[in-house]
C-alpha cells in the first residue's frame, strides 16, 4: 500500500510537470506569434528548446518568419542552439522565407550562422527575385548565390523577376551576369515571361542584354 501511494504521488508530479510544460510551449508560440521578444527570451531561459515545433510540426524559427515576427525571428536565429537549416512542410528553408518576406536582418544572421544560400531546386534568390527585394537580392549575391540557379522546371531567378517583379530587379540580375538566353522546360525565356505579363520595361532590358550576350558569345 505504501508503494502504491508513493507511485501515485510520482504520477501526479509527472502529470503536473507535463501540463506545466505544455502550457509553457503554448505561451512560447503565442509570444512568437505576437512578436513578444522579451517573453520569448524569458521562456528560452527557462529551458524551452528553440527548435520546438508547433502543433503542425513547423519549427519555432519558421513560425516567427511566417508570422512576420521579425524581432523574435532575429532572436531565435541568433540563439546558439537553434538549427538554422530547417524547412517547412513545403521544403522552404528559413532563409527562403526571410528572402521572400524581405526580412533582411534575419537573413543576414542566418547566413552568418551557415544557412545554405544555394540549394537544389528553388533557392532564396528565386524567392527574393520574385518579389523584387533589391537589398535582399544583393545580400544573397554578395554571399555567392548562384545567379542562374534552376528550379525543378528550369526556371531561373531572372525568369521569376521578369514575370513578377519591378524592372529594377530584372536590371540588377542582368547587370550581375544572369544569362538572359536560358529557357525553362516549357521553352520560355525570361523575355517570353516578361512579355507574357506585359512587363514592357523589363522586356526592354532583356532584349538589350540578350543582344549583347549573343554578340559576346559569338565573339568567343
Amino acid at each position: 500500500m505504501k508503494f502504491y501511494f508513493k507511485h501515485l504521488a510520482y504520477l501526479f508530479v509527472f502529470i503536473g510537470f507535463s501540463s506545466a510544460n505544455a502550457g509553457s510551449y503554448d505561451d512560447f508560440f503565442k509570444a512568437i506569434h505576437f512578436d513578444q521578444v522579451q517573453e520569448v527570451q524569458k521562456l528560452l531561459r527557462r529551458g524551452i528548446d528553440p527548435n520546438s515545433p508547433n502543433e503542425k510540426g513547423v519549427p519555432a524559427l519558421l513560425v516567427a518568419l511566417q508570422s512576420g515576427s521579425n524581432k523574435t525571428a532575429v532572436l531565435l536565429a541568433q540563439e546558439p542552439q537553434t538549427r538554422v537549416e530547417v524547412s517547412n512542410p513545403n521544403n522552404e528553408s528559413a532563409l527562403m522565407m526571410a528572402a521572400i518576406n524581405n526580412q533582411l536582418e534575419v537573413a543576414t544572421v542566418l547566413i552568418e550562422r551557415g544557412a545554405e544560400v544555394n540549394r537544389k531546386g528553388w533557392t532564396p534568390l528565386h524567392y527574393a527575385a520574385t518579389r523584387g527585394h533589391i537589398a535582399m537580392m544583393r545580400l544573397l549575391l554578395e554571399n555567392s548565390a548562384y545567379i542562374d540557379a534552376e528550379s525543378p522546371n528550369g526556371t531561373t531567378p531572372l525568369m521569376m523577376a521578369a514575370y513578377y517583379a519591378p524592372p529594377l530587379a530584372v536590371k540588377l540580375l542582368l547587370e550581375e551576369g544572369a544569362d538572359p538566353t536560358l529557357r525553362n522546360q516549357a521553352k520560355a525565356s525570361a523575355l517570353d515571361m516578361a512579355l507574357a505579363n506585359e512587363r514592357k520595361q523589363s522586356a526592354y532590358y532583356l532584349r538589350a542584354f540578350t543582344v549583347a550576350w549573343e554578340i559576346r558569345e559569338a565573339g568567343e
